[in-house]
């Protein structure tokens, strides 16, 4: 049945979770130099109502103060709260997780491992029925996890789940109510980008290739049955690659789970008012032709050309670094030194082997 623009039975929804513990929702948020955002990220959490919400913080050995701002946070929610390693959850053929759990990946592996690290973990807890794909600049509203939990619940088997993802400082204006992706170009396009959130409906599920990485749900018959995110991308396409490895299981929507992003704070995302820079560049230009050769590799002639010339229209406006960086990733050559310096020894040694 279609997301029917009715709210989630929210009596029904803590019934079927008293009745169905496994129907509990997971929330995996994966940091690195994250201080000026997570904590905003998990105050937003405790706040929701009418779902419970067992959250993973991944943190991909930041540099900054993000590990004890979240231990800061849990002890001013007074929630329950462990950390833990890889090697230690592994060890434990099953695990029941507080409410808060930091997680540390011991190293940078890119937004994929961290995802992977806390599903993986969360996966061990037999009340964790859904994941949450939350990036650590967005703040949710206090009705987002329910609407996300009852969709969930009312819909049977499906593989993702999405809402709506605004701009946390334009919060009128849609970043994303999911994506396109063209065959010929590689190129990912946000459905109803900067269009009014007020007065603009949801897209039909079926017209979607993906949903945003910022913001999603996935179910657990999902990370059954597709595998974890491929980590070899680093940054950028994994979600979409593995939106379009979900076979037969479908995305599913709901408006009624709206969540705030500021878009970008880590690796310098580009959006309206702000270009890619040099180290989201590096990534996104590499990230794209790993994608076109593994799942469009006939298109890839066209998708390098496309690619080079949008190189040659940021070199024109002016951005020397930022189309330096874009250039070393589409040539799949090593970071300028100007990325190489933001990287940690394990994820220099991830990309270059």
């Amino acid at each position: 049945m279609p997301d029917g623009q009715r709210k989630p039975d929210v009596e029904a929804v803590m019934q079927d979770m008293s009745m169905n513990p496994e129907k509990m929702l997971g929330v995996v948020v994966v940091t690195y130099a994250s201080a000026d955002v997570i904590v905003e990220c998990i105050e937003s959490l405790f706040r929701s109502q009418n779902a419970a919400l067992k959250i993973a913080v991944c943190d991909n050995a930041s540099p900054d103060e993000t590990c004890s701002l979240v231990r800061k946070a849990a002890e001013r929610q007074g929630c329950s709260f462990a950390e833990t390693t890889p090697e230690e959850y592994r060890s434990q053929p099953a695990i029941n997780a507080p409410e808060l759990t930091l997680i540390h990946a011991g190293g940078n592996t890119g937004f994929a491992g961290g995802v992977n690290k806390g599903i993986e973990y969360l996966m061990k807890d037999a009340d964790v029925g859904f994941f949450w794909v939350l990036n650590p600049d967005c703040i949710v509203q206090e009705d987002t996890a329910s609407a996300y939990l009852g969709r969930a619940l009312d819909a049977g088997e499906f593989g993702m789940l999405g809402g709506r993802t605004v701009y946390a400082d334009q919060p009128g204006m849609i970043q994303s109510d999911g994506g396109s992706v063209n065959r010929l170009t590689g190129i990912c396009s946000n459905v109803h980008y900067t269009q009014d959130a007020a007065t603009t409906p949801m897209p039909e599920p079926d017209d979607l290739d993906y949903l945003s990485g910022a913001n999603f749900v996935v179910s657990r018959r999902f990370v059954q049955d597709v595998g974890p995110m491929r980590e070899d991308y680093f940054l950028y396409y994994e979600e979409v690659d593995w939106a379009l490895r979900r076979g037969g299981l479908p995305i599913i929507l709901t408006h009624q789970a709206v969540v705030l992003h500021h878009a970008g704070t880590a690796i310098g995302s580009g959006t309206k008012t702000r270009p890619y820079s040099a180290f989201a560049n590096y990534f996104m230009f590499r990230a794209r032709m790993m994608f076109m050769r593994r799942m469009h590799p006939w298109a890839l002639p066209v998708a390098y050309v496309y690619s080079l010339l949008k190189i040659v229209q940021i070199l024109l406006k002016g951005y020397r670094n930022e189309a330096h960086g874009a250039w070393r990733g589409l040539n799949r050559l090593s970071p300028p030194p100007e990325v190489l310096a933001r990287l940690d020894e394990g994820a220099r040694k991830h990309l270059l082997g």
